[in-house]
């Protein structure tokens, strides 16, 4: 009976183990992603709006990501629907996010999660409040290679 117990809690701390790597190596290493050179400069005194409509709209996906939850204030995105993982230009259409405020070194730490420049990019737009924020789209290249993964 002990060695069922023991055994049980080996393969549970195991699995609590690899689950804490696997958040580790999504949300924190820069194992796997490599900044593309030409990146817009990053500023390190500035404060940085960041406007989030999926998971980063999450206070603990934030958390494991820039290391704090931060505050986000609801936003709204003019011009654009979102469509699964990403933001299309639409007449009329308005995305519900919220925006955030960053500082350079969690503005890089969103890039790495978003793996800018290799999978999404980071443009400025303009919220429907008229403030600017930088937001993250899918790269066209890596939407041909999620639609054509689908459709298969």
């Amino acid at each position: 009976m002990r060695k069922s117990i023991r055994h049980t809690l080996v393969a549970l701390l195991t699995l609590l183990a690899l689950g804490v790597g696997y958040l580790w190596l999504t949300f924190a290493s820069s194992f796997g992603y490599s900044p593309p050179a030409n990146l817009p400069v990053v500023d390190e005194d500035a404060t940085y709006s960041v406007f989030v409509y999926g998971t980063l709209t999450q206070p603990w996906v934030r958390w494991l990501v820039m290391g704090r939850a931060g505050n986000s204030e609801p936003a709204e995105l003019p011009g654009f629907r979102k469509e699964a993982l990403d933001i299309k230009p639409a007449d009329g259409a308005v995305t519900r996010g919220q925006v955030i405020s960053v500082s350079a070194d969690e503005l890089r730490a969103l890039d790495r999660y978003e793996r800018l420049g290799v999978r999404y990019e980071r443009v400025e737009l303009t919220l429907k409040n008229g403030q600017s924020a930088w937001v993250y789209r899918l790269m066209e290249p890596v939407l041909l290679e999620i639609t054509d993964e689908i459709s298969e």
